[in-house]
């Protein structure tokens, strides 16, 4: 479990660190994405950014735990 745990603190510092970069790839505004805008109400949910982190992070935990 104190593996699990360091794991995810460097993911979450290597995130951190490449957010600039990560960001001009245009995750969060891909297709799929629910972007709602109102005069003053602004709802976003990235469904489909969700699911490719999620494929992503599931292969990385098969590569490392396996």
């Amino acid at each position: 479990m104190t593996k699990v745990f360091i794991l995810l603190g460097i993911i979450f510092i290597l995130i951190g660190l490449l957010y600039p970069y990560l960001s001009s790839l245009g995750l969060g505004k891909l297709p799929g994405d629910i972007v709602v805008e109102r005069k003053n109400f602004n709802f976003y949910f990235p469904i489909t950014t969700s699911i490719i982190l999620s494929i992503l992070i599931s292969l990385l935990f098969k590569i490392f735990f396996k």
